[in-house]
């Protein structure tokens, strides 16, 4: 099918279902591909893999009493990752640990609730794969309204995000709530899931998560660069695997995760700094890219090197001795050193 042929499809009116699915499919891709940066920055990969089945039990609710499956996920969803944040808060468990107890219990209690009802096999099947047929318009706006609410918490809260992802301990200290910021973050991250299931499906969205947002820091090394070009990977991905799926009847969720996963390869073998391929180009003498020749030890004899601010601050006076730490890197964090990753 050509380009033209499928752009026909998406104005045609009885394929009414054809640009919603587009429309839900670059949404959710371009929120997942933001959230996804900080997910990626934390090393939190396994907390998207538990809301994706933690909502299970909602979306099971939801199909027993005929409700929005969206709204459904998102609750619990929401209530898994308050749990999560709140039991992990005990040191004698570590995290991981937490997620994988809440991971199983709530899959085990949605197949429990949705098997209950009848029919329930091929509801099960799309939930778990995804599927473009059948999508109402209430789902659209609820997940064009999610998306908006989402992007605008992330937008408030991005520099404590950030602080919070790179180094808990100094955010603490700075006193920033870390507590507050985890939940925040991982019910960021479980709308985020949700609002994806309808086109990707449960298995397949956690790469729909991880892999734009994985790719992008392949090929910057740029906070603000990152969390630009992560949505457009997801949302190029989207729009391409929809596009490869109408015209071979394959499924949409797969084929946007595989669209992914090839642009996250070919950036990893052609990225500028970090591709594989572009390493062996630019160090043809075996010398990896940024050394540089070591200095011999006896010119720092000849040649002292300056003082360190540190020294020379302690140096100038006795008065100068204490200098705030919140002085020092204004409004308690060091907002300059966190846009170089």
């Amino acid at each position: 099918m050509s380009i033209t042929e499928f752009l026909t499809d998406l104005l045609n009116p009885d394929l009414a279902f054809l640009p919603k699915a587009l429309a839900i499919a670059v949404m959710s891709s371009i929120v997942c591909g933001v959230v996804g940066c900080y997910v990626v920055l934390r090393g939190m990969a396994f907390i998207g893999d538990a809301v994706a089945h933690a909502v299970f039990p909602g979306i099971a609710v939801a199909f027993v009493l005929q409700g929005s499956l969206v709204l459904g996920g998102a609750v619990a969803g929401v209530a898994t990752a308050l749990l999560i944040a709140i039991f992990a808060q005990n040191r004698r468990i570590k995290e991981d640990s937490i997620i994988g107890v809440f991971l199983v219990g709530a899959f085990a209690l949605g197949i429990v609730i949705i098997s209950q009802a009848p029919g329930y096999a091929g509801s099960l099947q799309q939930f778990l794969f995804g599927s473009i047929t059948g999508i109402p318009d209430r789902d659209l706006y609820v997940v064009g309204g999610t998306g908006l609410v989402i992007l605008g918490v992330v937008l408030a809260l991005h520099k404590e995000f950030v602080a919070v992802c790179l180094d808990r301990e100094m955010s603490r200290s700075m006193g920033l709530s870390v507590f507050w910021l985890d939940i925040v973050l991982y019910v960021v991250v479980t709308l985020a899931v949700v609002i994806s299931l309808q086109t990707i499906g449960n298995i397949l969205v956690l790469a729909l998560l991880i892999t734009p947002a994985a790719a992008a820091r392949l090929l910057t090394g740029r906070l603000g660069v990152m969390m630009l070009l992560a949505p457009v990977i997801g949302g190029s991905s989207a729009t391409v695997g929809l596009y490869l799926s109408w015209s071979y009847d394959t499924p949409v969720g797969g084929t946007i995760v595989l669209v992914a996963t090839a642009v996250f390869l070919i950036a990893w073998l052609l990225a500028p700094r970090h591709g594989l391929l572009t390493k062996r180009w630019r160090r043809p003498s075996g010398r990896e890219p940024g050394d540089v020749p070591q200095p011999s030890p006896l010119s720092d004899l000849a040649h002292p090197p300056d003082p360190s601010p540190a020294v020379r601050i302690a140096s100038s006076s006795s008065a100068s001795l204490y200098v705030p730490f919140r002085s020092q890197v204004g409004n308690g964090i060091d907002w300059p050193a966190c846009r170089d990753l």
